[in-house]
């Protein structure tokens, strides 16, 4: 059968059918079908036709950050206080037709922002070019998601983005599966589980899988091995962002604040550029980048120049951030900061570097 009519049907099925307990597991049994046909019909499309030349956009710099949110919300203005290009400003729907990318300089990062059109309803099938835009920002290191005071529909931006499989600020499920040659589906768990594993197991059956051991590292969702059976889900931060605020009172700004709490917004005016400063600090937070700085013999440091790496990185990071060659020739490395116990600490190659941190390398010549 057509996989897009077989996807219908079930999307169907499953409007007609009611949730309650007896139905749960024929619920996530159809979904799993529903995943793994969306995901053939997805992989079916790739082969036919070439990516179209909006998802290669280029990658500059240390990070990338797209601007996602409806049209009309200020994104573009946003962009242009950000970086140093230029993008159409308007009152209206849809100024931004493609997508420009710009540089935004912070801390000695070279941060990558792109200004994207309008998100809307519809999206992530294809409506107002929406895949091309959701294709961009599945390649993002983090997402700006741009409201403001009179648009505030958050939820049909996060829609969007879940049906195309972009998850926000969760991380990646701890799942392990490997092939067997025989034995069935065997699902193991390192913690007590909270959803049944044979409707795991019905799950994995779904989608092809026969012998393999599938092992679950932490408490999960039927929704979380779902997406990991789909195999092609990303996992990216976001920072909501509420534009014009300058033109909101107090009480607005209070109920604002309530409303999206968890998310703890940051509210900005791009007119007025009240509120830039801050979201800047928390993009380069949520990417994760730190600064090091490197000593070198002559004891004179160069804090215009940081290395930007990432939160997790190690001095072998750093040593292949400088040449190659320096982790073959790598004898130990001195660290003052953060991560080091006490000045001038010796350390090895898998010693995790922070914030700040000065780094002196010494290698065999």
């Amino acid at each position: 059968m057509d996989i897009e009519k077989r996807i219908k049907e079930i999307e169907d099925e499953l409007k007609i059918t009611k949730y309650n307990k007896s139905t749960e597991k024929h619920i996530l049994k159809l979904k799993a079908r529903l995943t793994f046909l969306k995901k053939q019909l997805e992989e079916q499309k790739i082969r036919e036709k070439k990516r179209i030349s909006r998802e290669g956009v280029k990658k500059q710099g240390d990070a990338r950050v797209s601007l996602i949110g409806p049209p009309s919300v200020g994104k573009s203005m946003l962009f242009n206080k950000l970086t140093n290009a230029k993008s159409e400003v308007g009152d209206y729907a849809f100024t931004t037709l493609d997508v420009l990318p710009g540089i935004l300089k912070y801390k000695g990062a070279e941060i990558q922002i792109l200004d994207m059109p309008g998100l809307i309803e519809g999206a992530a099938k294809g409506r107002g070019n929406g895949r091309e835009i959701l294709s961009i920002a599945r390649d993002s290191d983090l997402l700006l998601l741009v409201l403001d005071i009179y648009n505030l529909d958050l939820d049909t931006i996060l829609k969007e983005l879940y049906d195309f499989g972009i998850r926000i600020n969760k991380r990646k499920p701890k799942i392990t599966l490997k092939r067997t040659e025989k034995g069935g589906i065997n699902i193991a768990s390192t913690v007590p589980l909270s959803v049944d594993k044979e409707l795991l197991r019905s799950m994995a059956w779904e989608f092809g899988y026969r012998n393999e051991d599938i092992l679950i590292k932490e408490d999960i969702t039927a929704e979380d091995f779902l997406d990991f059976l789909a195999g092609n889900r990303v996992y990216i931060p976001a920072i909501l962002v509420i534009n014009k605020i300058d033109l909101a009172d107090e009480n607005i700004v209070k109920e604002l604040t309530k409303r999206f709490e968890k998310w703890d917004p940051v509210f900005i005016s791009a007119q007025e550029k009240y509120g830039i400063k801050e979201l800047k600090e928390r993009m380069f937070t949520a990417i994760g980048l730190i600064r090091v700085y490197l000593k070198p013999q002559s004891g004179k440091i160069d804090y215009d120049a940081p290395l930007i790496l990432r939160r997790g990185d190690t001095i072998e990071d750093v040593c292949n951030s400088i040449h190659r060659d320096f982790v073959k020739k790598f004898r130990y490395a001195m660290v003052w900061g953060k991560s080091a116990k006490y000045p001038g600490q010796h350390v090895g190659l898998d010693h995790r570097v922070e914030d700040e941190d000065i780094v002196r390398l010494v290698i065999r010549k």
